[in-house]
């Protein structure tokens, strides 16, 4: 591998990790993405508990949505095919069950598209939806960084990871050692979720995730809140 390749590599994975920290200023820390409901009713009520969780959304989740929703979105943005962007856009939306899970996909959306407009990061005119999701920027962002398709899904899933248990600790409460053992016991089922998510086929996609739907409208009337979904 010559020189100009390596550092090709190397400024993709920093372009990565840029995307999927939690410092990247888009508010993803203001969403819990129903976990904070299951909390108050009582679903999720300890570490293993909320492993349990974790992994349900994962495999009933994510390998079934955003998974294979962002690789099909990376290739729309890697042959600058408008109608694909569009249509996946669409159907990511489409599968938001609640007014706040559609919410924060827009407003994340929204906030990701002005920081990568600061930056003279913005695609051709035309090609990005009027009202994008969070997913459909981040695909974008890791086509324009070179990120391979592959390590996108993963980092997706990993930021996913990474803030589902930044909400429990801060709302179950959840103690830090324990959110690693919750990440060392979660790493492989990232790997194998990737690999799952990779091969679905279109007639496969779709979340099938009937609690946390449940949870999150409830969390729309919850009284005390400290997370907006």
């Amino acid at each position: 591998m010559g020189k100009h390749q390596t550092a090709i590599d190397d400024l993709a994975l920093l372009g990565l990790m840029q995307l999927v920290s939690p410092a990247l200023p888009i508010g993803a820390f203001a969403w819990s993405q129903g976990l904070e409901s299951a909390f108050e009713l009582g679903w999720v009520k300890d570490e293993k508990q909320l492993g349990h969780w974790l992994e349900g959304v994962l495999e009933d989740g994510l390998t079934r949505c955003e998974l294979p929703l962002l690789l099909r979105l990376k290739n729309a943005w890697a042959y600058e095919d408008a109608d694909a962007i569009l249509n996946w856009n669409a159907s990511l939306l489409a599968n938001r069950e609640t007014n706040e899970l559609s919410d924060e996909d827009m407003r994340l959306g929204a906030a990701l598209v002005r920081l990568l407009n600061s930056l003279n990061l913005m695609p051709k005119e035309g090609l990005m939806p009027e009202e994008p999701a969070y997913l459909t920027v981040f695909a974008w962002a890791a086509h324009l960084r070179n990120v391979p398709t592959r390590q996108t899904v993963l980092g997706f899933a990993w930021a996913w990871l990474e803030n589902q248990l930044a909400v429990a600790c801060k709302a179950m409460p959840l103690g830090h050692t324990a959110a690693q053992r919750l990440t060392e016991q979660l790493r492989p089922q990232l790997v194998d979720a990737v690999d799952l998510a990779l091969n679905r086929q279109d007639k496969e996609l779709g979340p099938v995730l009937p609690g946390l739907a449940l949870g999150s409208a409830h969390h729309e009337t919850q009284y005390s809140r400290l997370f907006r979904s």
